[in-house]
């Protein structure tokens, strides 16, 4: 079996997320807890892809995506590891879908994975 995972283009620190949110840090750190962001030690220190970070905000569906695939029994690696996969149907990965019209379809497979 072949590993389809793409590496995020680029990793953020929790200090370099709150100044894009325009956040506390405590509160980036209370979004990783509550799940609202997905991190991984890199170098030991905590990084959060890019990606979820649009702008001055959280990626829209990403909240509720994460939830879904919680819900269905993933934990914070197989999690990450399924946005990352690359998806031919999707034109990519899962988290690149979430920027599109293709979030939707995004959001029903996650859901479809806990059945």
């Amino acid at each position: 079996m072949t590993d389809d995972r793409v590496e995020p283009a680029q990793w953020l620190t929790l200090p370099d997320v709150a100044d894009r949110l325009e956040l506390p840090i405590t509160r980036v750190h209370q979004m990783i807890r509550d799940r609202v962001l997905l991190g991984e030690r890199r170098g030991g220190v905590l990084r959060i892809p890019a990606e979820m970070v649009a702008g001055p905000t959280v990626v829209k569906h990403l909240p509720g995506v994460l939830t879904l695939l919680f819900d269905s029994g993933y934990v914070e690696d197989e999690a990450m590891r399924w946005l990352y996969t690359r998806d031919d149907s999707l034109l990519g990965t899962p988290i690149a879908a979430l920027n599109t019209h293709r979030a939707t379809e995004v959001k029903r497979r996650a859901q479809a994975l806990g059945f």
